[in-house]
């Protein structure tokens, strides 16, 4: 599998199961995901989804700099 492929369990679907990750309440984590500031999410067909790998990629990126 190359690096741009992504499988299922790199998505996480929906505010109250994208939560966890952020360390945040469902509310907590809706509202962050609404007004952009989480790095990989985007909005599919009006439900919200979350790369992983991007997500935690982000982290990486802003420690180097």
């Amino acid at each position: 599998m190359s690096m741009t492929e992504t499988t299922p369990t790199d998505l996480v679907w929906g505010a109250e199961a994208i939560a966890p990750h952020l360390g945040r309440s469902t509310k907590g984590a809706f509202n962050a995901l609404e007004s952009g500031r989480v790095p990989g999410a985007r909005k599919v067909a009006g439900r919200w989804a979350l790369h992983l790998p991007k997500f935690y990629a982000s982290f990486e990126t802003n420690a180097a700099a």
